[in-house]
């Protein structure tokens, strides 16, 4: 067996950054060792930059990929929700190009795993060429009680159809809850029911909105609620944020993966450290250009970064996203909080990554038997290049 040897300025294993030390894999890119340069023999492939695993991108709906550039950037919360609605119902062939050409641009952007959110099948042909591994997330929707089994009932087809095509044992297929705003309590409980591999994800405190919304019951939801047609007259808020108050609706021992999170508060972080046994795996999803593109502003990461919660990176769509570009993430971050450590945010974007999406054990990080795919970064973030 063949083997191929790698080295550049520095060496990000997963875990930090290493330098003068070389990357063995065989010739599908299973790792083998890491090796100091002066014991790593001959044929050894030198460059400039960073070496790194391949990028986990923990949020995306590669299913929206048709609405790049349809939304205009800066339009708030509720316009955006609405027009998004409002432009899934376009022609078959544009949809299904779109789809493929943002999985492209993810697998030249490095990325190699991605948990996405589906409230259809559209993306299930794409997927079965299996250029990237995917956790999806299928999502139930539904803020009215009385609708809980029909909306139920939808998200369970989409779910079979995964699950079908992905054949026996395999368990990267989830149903999830979309937002507190959108899933009512009876619709909750059946999809923590359901639970097959206990690993969720949930729009979190995104926007101002959101956090009126369940705090006083005043603010822009309303005029979401009005313009879908729904009577919401039997909301009470209860006066807590909106992660308060739907956190305690997940079993003890599940996972979670809080995505934008713009709004958690330190009262937030405390409320989930006082419920650690409950819910021990907790990870918190940064998709910083969206947040920017829709208007939301980004998160405290400082704040998250003080009560050392477990942080992951993700893109979320095209439809609030100039590009699916992990690495564009993480230059963002770079320029609005440059105190953060290149190796942090790096591992955000690749160990956190995986260990969220239960994957670990083939990528992340580059050790002995593992998958991880190699990249090659410029020194400033610029650019990346894809050698395995």
């Amino acid at each position: 067996m063949g083997y191929r040897k790698f080295t550049a300025d520095h060496l990000f294993t997963g875990n930090g950054l290493l330098d003068n030390q070389v990357l063995v894999t065989d010739e599908k890119g299973r790792i083998e060792a890491i090796l100091p340069a002066g014991e790593a023999g001959e044929d050894v492939q030198a460059f400039r930059g960073i070496l790194s695993p391949g990028f986990i991108n923990a949020h995306c709906h590669l299913e929206l990929s048709h609405l790049k550039g349809i939304i205009p950037p800066h339009t708030g919360m509720i316009n955006f929700l609405l027009t998004v609605m409002s432009r899934r119902f376009v022609p078959e062939q544009q949809v299904m190009q779109a789809i493929a050409d943002a999985e492209t641009a993810m697998f030249q952007n490095g990325i190699v795993a991605v948990g996405d959110i589906c409230n259809t099948a559209d993306t299930l042909p794409q997927k079965q060429h299996q250029r990237l591994y995917y956790h999806n997330f299928i999502e139930a929707t539904g803020f009215v009680p009385a609708t809980a089994g029909d909306r139920f009932h939808k998200a369970l087809t989409i779910w079979e159809q995964f699950s079908e095509a992905a054949g026996p044992g395999a368990k990267n297929n989830s149903m999830v809850p979309h937002a507190p705003y959108s899933v009512s309590r009876p619709l909750f409980q059946l999809i923590t029911d359901f639970a097959e591999d206990d690993l969720f994800t949930m729009h979190n405190q995104e926007s101002r909105e959101e956090e009126e919304f369940f705090r006083t019951g005043t603010g822009g939801f309303n005029r979401l609620y009005e313009a879908l047609g729904l009577d919401i007259s039997f909301y009470k808020p209860d006066g807590k944020s909106s992660l308060q108050t739907c956190l305690g609706r997940f079993h003890a021992g599940e996972s979670i993966i809080l995505v934008h999170n713009v709004m958690t508060s330190e009262e937030d972080l405390q409320f989930i450290q006082r419920r650690q046994a409950l819910l021990p795996d907790c990870h918190f999803c940064l998709c910083p250009n969206a947040n920017l593109y829709i208007g939301n502003g980004l998160p405290d990461i400082d704040l998250l970064r003080r009560y050392e919660v477990a942080i992951v990176m993700g893109t979320d769509s095209l439809a609030s996203n100039h590009q699916l570009s992990i690495l564009a993430e993480l230059k963002t971050l770079q320029q609005h909080y440059p105190a953060i450590p290149l190796e942090e945010g790096l591992q955000w974007a690749t160990l956190n990554g995986a260990k969220a999406l239960n994957i670990q054990d083939r990528f992340g990080s580059f050790e002995k038997g593992k998958t991880p795919g190699v990249l090659l970064l410029e020194h400033d973030l610029s650019g990346v290049q894809r050698l395995l």
